[in-house]
């Protein structure tokens, strides 16, 4: 069974390769992070196929967590309530054989300990053989989000005697499913030590099939490379532009375009326009211009030719707002949008 994580870049066609594999035939499984990506799956999934087919199964990484790999073998005998997004206390550490570690007082479990826990609990053979029953393919999608116990239980399942195909961008790791003090803390610090994660689970690593963005043109391409000093060129040699915004006219006619998309580092709701937060862009794919407000220590470092000194976060959310664009970037200091925000 050939089990493959393909890294890609932003604008390579992840969905799109995802959707060329499945048929009418083949028992899919189909695990996604953010509901935003869920939700472009599914509709993919509706425009290549007419409907859902009865042999595809989309879920959520927790859909699949709770309802898949936990219910069926351990909700009878623990008799819980669900799963809380809360974390845990820090006050009292609980071992791994008592159930107050895994449960809150109302019965509803941890989702940052719910892979841990079916893992104490001896569930994976029985996992396994559930994945085996009832699929024979499994793609994961957005697997540079899965940290902490998720991302140990991901390798444990990919033995399973399916075909695996896991996909993402590391560098577009903006948020995780999942955290549990130290577990996997360090996962996403070196690009080389975690594709070593997965060559020791015997997991192929394929950097080639999804090298180069469809989505941004060469002008993108060549920015991001050059601020953020991330390796992503385009499809083909399509030149668009990148417009730096340095005055108020300038940027009150981008606030008022309802064509342009503003992102925004945070807090986008604030200021009264077409916009979304730079992370929470993540596979939106349908945006043309895009406008990029930088806050201020952002468009300092800019200024300065040292945005690629950003902090790791800070630098994976930009390169996924940058990267939305299909035409162009206009840059702008958020100075300039002050006025409008509430």
């Amino acid at each position: 069974m050939d089990k493959r994580v393909i890294f890609a870049v932003a604008g390579s066609g992840k969905t799109s390769l995802i959707l060329k594999r499945l048929t009418l035939n083949q028992r899919a499984l189909i695990i996604t992070y953010t509901e935003n990506n869920y939700t472009h799956l599914r509709n993919s999934i509706i425009k290549k196929f007419g409907f859902i087919p009865t042999n595809i199964t989309l879920m959520t990484y927790f859909s699949f967590l709770h309802g898949f790999c936990y219910r069926p073998i351990l909700q009878q005998q623990l008799g819980t309530q669900g799963l809380t997004f809360r974390l845990p206390s820090q006050d009292r550490q609980y071992p791994l054989t008592d159930m107050r570690r895994f449960r809150n007082g109302g019965g509803k479990l941890y989702h940052n300990r719910l892979a841990k826990l079916v893992q104490e609990k001896g569930c994976l053979p029985t996992i396994k053989a559930r994945i085996e029953r009832f699929y024979d393919c499994v793609y994961v999608d957005e697997v540079q989000d899965f940290a902490g116990h998720d991302f140990n239980l991901l390798l444990l399942v990919a033995a399973a005697k399916s075909e695996m195909l896991f996909v993402g961008d590391f560098y577009q790791h903006t948020f995780d499913t999942s955290r549990d003090g130290s577990v996997n803390s360090s996962l996403h610090d070196d690009i080389i030590r975690y594709e070593k994660r997965f060559r020791d689970a015997k997991i192929t690593v394929d950097k080639q099939t999804l090298s180069t963005s469809w989505r941004c043109g060469t002008t993108v391409c060549d920015f991001i490379r050059t601020q953020l000093g991330i390796d992503i060129r385009a499809q083909g040699d399509r030149a668009s532009h990148v417009t730096v915004v340095d005055n108020q006219a300038h940027a009150d006619q981008l606030h008022a375009n309802p064509n342009v998309v503003k992102l925004f580092y945070q807090d986008h709701i604030k200021y009264g326009c077409y916009s979304q937060n730079w992370g929470a862009s993540k596979g939106q794919d349908h945006y043309h211009d895009v406008c990029v407000v930088l806050n201020q220590k952002s468009w300092g470092q800019y200024e300065k030719g040292m945005l690629h000194e950003s902090g790791t976060r800070t630098r994976n959310k930009l390169y996924v707002a940058f990267s939305r664009a299909r035409g162009g970037i206009y840059l702008v200091s958020d100075k300039l949008f002050k006025s409008y925000k509430t």
